[in-house]
């Protein structure tokens, strides 16, 4: 590793840390907080502002949809609890714009009735951008910029009726500017909360507008990150590979994993919806919107000039600026499409402009979201493409609220919710999106008839398992998972075999799936036998001939369920029917087909013939055959895991090893192996070199490192008993130096 990877590595554990102090002081909501963020990097101050403000702007509790009472009022617009301005450069004085922005949007008065009165919502914090563009202001400007800033502390001290007292701002600000502050502006830095610093290198003046912004363009399923514990000398460990969400309605998601949850989350049957992550989601157009559709492409085509954030005063500035970020950089190259977005945001300008009905402009802000949706669709889920999608969609809703499209909107935005928090570098705030994503899956079902509307009933109560599944990852497994099972089970009341016969199949798995995951914390033989039934419920829809990946998975899923029950109850017959799915499984997932679940598949077949071999009533000629074939289904594993270079596995590679040496030296000792020498020989020698290579990829301070020396000793020993002191030898000079004296006091 070079000094500046060394350097870069450095600096983002260190913003990590930063960013997650500064977002928890602003999800406190205290009045009078004055918090200064100091950044050098424009690309990361967008995009750390643009991350704080999809986590805390627009709290999905606060998407009113309509009540049950109809005789109540009308639903309220949702309002923002953080607001981000950026700094105006010809009167920079960051409270009067608070002011100015608190008078133009006041809190929405809520809960209010002919008896009772109202309450107003929260008066929103503010974050403040573009104090790095007064550099190129003259001197004068800047000078009227700290003078607005020393009068803060009069502000807060005085008993004037400024709106900004109730409220916080968090000030983001170059190094430079910061020493102007402290120099020239000591009353305001005497009323800060608290000053957060990032790291980064700074940014010139005049960025090249040619230049992407350092956002990730690719999803990643980040399984390089799942730790799975190291299978013990008894092999209790259960296999990996389980396959959770074949065919769901929004994209698939890799479940949790735990010390009690280790199987592997098979990535292959999910190439399609990865490509097209949104194409189960629905797009409901009503009437009038298709014709403002039309009428929209006939405006302005004469005009190809990206507007500025300055060109439309009346639409939010983080949208605004998120938007012309995606036409200024590669990341669309259709002219046309291009074109139609600048024409879109136009025509809401002019909406607002005139003050038109707000359903007008709640249909202008839906098709903008629509266009960003179809854009993620296509596989462009980026950052900057879901939070438009998010925040277009939220404008729509906020504007007209009773439309017939609300509840696909919800459903929609619990997805983008649930994107946003797999797309880096967003995995660190994964239990607050998916938590968002949740509530709106949840407004959703409020609104929707499952008698009159059973397919978008059943679609979001789906994606509402599946999301709770994978906030299990981070939180409360036992309950997020009961949750999850209540879901898909409300889900197949209406999606029946008859009607749907494959999602209902997709349905059925994901059920069994969350049976499983819940089997490992309550009631683990019921759990687990309803996970069998469900899974052999959706196994019957799934053609062996038409869908052989997915018939081969839920094969597989079904021989982890059974493995599991055998470690409870009737363990033989368990244990036969676990190996009997998982060589199903195996005739559709080969080496040919997909690599990596075969690799999986193989290992937990090795692991279910180890336990067979081990049960109390196996026979002395069943067990060295089983222990035979443990060892050629571990073999296989390895042969395969090992020529897939550059690819994530599911499975511990290392522990296979430790696996694959317990069962060459359990048959060279065995009294009953009636092999000569040199066949027991090769059996330990072979047990040897998989403990060695297995401890290549362990934390020398680990317990599996010393537990893996114990096989070690164990299996030098073995060369002893069977082969003499000249086999110990043989054995001893295979292990590396530096084992040796870790090793040999053990002997």
């Amino acid at each position: 590793m070079s000094l500046k990877d060394t350097v870069n590595s450095n600096n983002s554990g260190w913003n990590r840390q930063v960013y997650h102090r500064l977002k928890l002081a602003l999800g406190l909501n205290l009045r009078r907080q004055i918090f200064i963020a100091v950044c050098d990097d424009l690309n990361l101050r967008n995009q750390v502002a643009a991350r704080l403000h999809s986590t805390l702007a627009y709290p999905v509790g606060q998407v009113l949809y309509q009540p049950i009472d109809t005789q109540s009022e009308a639903s309220t617009p949702a309002y923002p609890r953080l607001v981000t301005l950026r700094l105006n450069l010809n009167d920079p004085n960051p409270i009067a714009q608070i002011n100015q922005w608190l008078s133009n949007y006041p809190p929405p008065i809520v809960g209010g009735s002919k008896d009772v009165p109202g309450k107003a919502l929260p008066i929103p914090s503010f974050q403040m951008v573009g104090t790095e563009q007064l550099t190129r202001q003259p001197v004068a400007i800047q000078r009227l910029f700290l003078h607005y800033l020393r009068l803060t502390e009069q502000q807060h001290s005085s008993q004037t009726d400024s709106k900004f007292l109730e409220s916080s701002l968090l000030l983001w600000v170059p190094r430079p500017w910061l020493r102007a502050i402290q120099q020239s502006a000591p009353q305001f830095w005497r009323c800060r909360t608290g000053v957060f610093l990032f790291a980064g290198e700074p940014t010139p003046t005049s960025p090249n507008r040619s230049t992407p912004r350092r956002f990730s363009v690719q999803r990643s399923l980040d399984l390089d990150s799942v730790e799975e514990p190291l299978i013990n000398e008894e092999l209790t460990t259960p296999p990996s590979n389980f396959n959770f969400e074949d065919d769901l309605d929004f994209p698939p998601s890799q479940t949790s994993q735990t010390s009690e949850n280790i199987l592997e989350q098979s990535v292959e049957s999910f190439v399609e919806k990865e490509k097209n992550p949104l194409s189960e989601l629905e797009i409901f157009t009503p009437g009038m919107q298709q014709e403002e559709q039309g009428e929209s492409t006939t405006k302005d085509n004469s005009s190809n000039i990206v507007p500025s954030a300055s060109d439309l005063p009346h639409i939010s500035k983080e949208l605004t600026e998120l938007i012309l970020t995606t036409i200024s950089t590669t990341i669309v190259d259709n002219p046309e499409e291009n074109s139609q977005v600048q024409q879109i945001l136009r025509e809401i300008e002019d909406l607002h402009s005139q003050q038109a009905d707000e359903k007008e402009i709640g249909v202008a802000y839906y098709r903008l979201g629509n266009i960003y949706r179809i854009r993620i669709e296509q596989g462009q889920s980026t950052l900057e493409n879901l939070m438009v999608a998010i925040l277009a969609y939220q404008e729509s809703i906020a504007y007209d609220d009773s439309s017939e499209v609300v509840p696909d909107v919800l459903n929609d935005l619990g997805t983008l919710y649930w994107m946003l928090y797999r797309t880096p570098p967003n995995s660190q705030e994964g239990p607050s999106y998916i938590e968002q994503g949740i509530e709106f899956y949840e407004l959703a079902l409020k609104l929707i008839s499952p008698e009159s509307h059973s397919e978008t009933y059943a679609r979001v109560q789906n994606n509402l398992g599946t999301a709770y599944g994978d906030l299990a990852r981070f939180n409360n497994p036992d309950q997020n998972w009961q949750n999850a099972v209540t879901a898909y089970t409300e889900a197949l009341r209406f999606r029946t075999a008859e009607m749907e016969p494959l999602k209902y199949a997709a349905c059925q798995n994901n059920l069994g799936t969350a049976y499983w995951h819940l089997a490992q914390y309550n009631q683990p033989v019921i759990n687990l036998k309803q996970a069998i039934v469900a899974y052999e419920h959706a196994v019957v829809y799934y053609n062996s001939e038409q869908e052989p990946l997915k018939y081969g998975m839920i094969q597989n899923n079904i021989g982890t369920a059974y493995w599991n029950l055998a470690q409870y109850d009737r363990e033989v017959e368990y244990l036969q029917l676990a190996i009997n799915a998982y060589t199903e499984a195996l005739k559709y997932r080969t080496p040919a087909n997909v690599p990596t679940a075969c690799a999986a598949t193989q290992n937990n077949l090795g692991t279910a013939y180890w336990h067979l071999a081990n049960q109390p009533d196996t026979d002395k000629d069943e067990r060295l055959n089983y222990l035979k074939m443990s060892i050629e289904a571990y073999d296989e594993a390895l042969a395969l895991a090992h020529s897939l270079k550059g690819v994530s596995l599911s499975f511990d590679l290392f522990a296979t090893h430790n696996n694959l040496g317990l069962a060459n030296y359990q048959i060279a000792t065995d009294k009953f192996f009636t092999e000569d020498k040199k066949i027991r020989s090769q059996y330990l020698e072979k047990a040897l070199d998989n403990h060695l290579q297995a401890l290549t990829g362990m934390n020398q301070e680990s317990e599996t490192h010393q537990s893996t020396i114990g096989y070690i000793v164990k299996t030098i020993r073995g060369f002893h008993d069977e082969l003499g002191i000249q086999g110990q030898n043989v054995a001893l000079s295979k292990v590396p130096g530096q084992l040796l004296p870790e090793i040999l006091p053990k002997l």
